[in-house]
Parts: C-alpha cells; sequence; structure tokens
C-alpha cells in the first residue's frame, strides 16, 4: 500500500512532535517530479546506515539532535546537528545518519535537475 503524500497547495503541519515523538513513524510528506521530503524520525541511538542518493538533499532538524557522518576523499566528517540547524549535501554523497536526542528532522530530496 502506498503512503498517502500532500496535494500542491495542502498545508503539511511540521511541528516538533513532543510527546508524539516515539510513536510518530518517519514518513514521505509529498514527491513530485522533481523534489520529495520527508519526515524522518529518528530516536536516540538509531541510525540509518550509510547511503548514497543522486540527487542533493538538504537536512533540517525540527527537534531533538541528530549526528549527520559523510564520507568524502577517503575521510569522514560527523557535524552534530540540532534543532533549526540545517545541513545541504551534494548528490551522490555517502552519508548516513544517528540519532543523539530523540529527533525529527524534515529531508529533502532533488530528484532531477533543471534542463
Amino acid at each position: 500500500m502506498a503512503l498517502p503524500h500532500a496535494a500542491p497547495a495542502q498545508p503539511i503541519d511540521v511541528s516538533p512532535l513532543g510527546a508524539a515523538l516515539a510513536q510518530t513513524p518517519s514518513s514521505a510528506l509529498f514527491k513530485s517530479n522533481g523534489l520529495e521530503v520527508m519526515r524522518l524520525v529518528l530516536p536516540a541511538g538509531k541510525s540509518l546506515p550509510p547511503h548514497k542518493v543522486d540527487g542533493e538533499i538538504t537536512v533540517q532538524v525540527l527537534e531533538g539532535e541528530i549526528e549527520l557522518s559523510v564520507q568524502r576523499d577517503g575521510g569522514e566528517e560527523r557535524q552534530r546537528l540540532g534543532a533549526g540547524q540545517l545541513c545541504y549535501l551534494e548528490g551522490g554523497i555517502v552519508h548516513a545518519v544517528t540519532g543523539v536526542q530523540d529527533a525529527s528532522a524534515l529531508l529533502t530530496i532533488v530528484l532531477r535537475h533543471p534542463a
């Protein structure tokens, strides 16, 4: 079963989840031909393993704290991001995300480049 996505011009609540964070799963908010936005819910200590996507991405932390690990030039860079912080990654970069504190974040992925 496909997850429902927001329709164009439909408001989406991305407020911090607060006490509901522990019971809320990650979810896709919308997907168009060129863009996908998801809400990632990541409990403390849980990780998304190293992976990459073709398009550019942003990670914007809404609440809590995450660690973003980025692999480039044979080395690994680690950044801690807290509520209100945003990070941009180029497409094709191997990265992983770990919850330092229970956290939720908006992930934006560019699916195609303009012609």
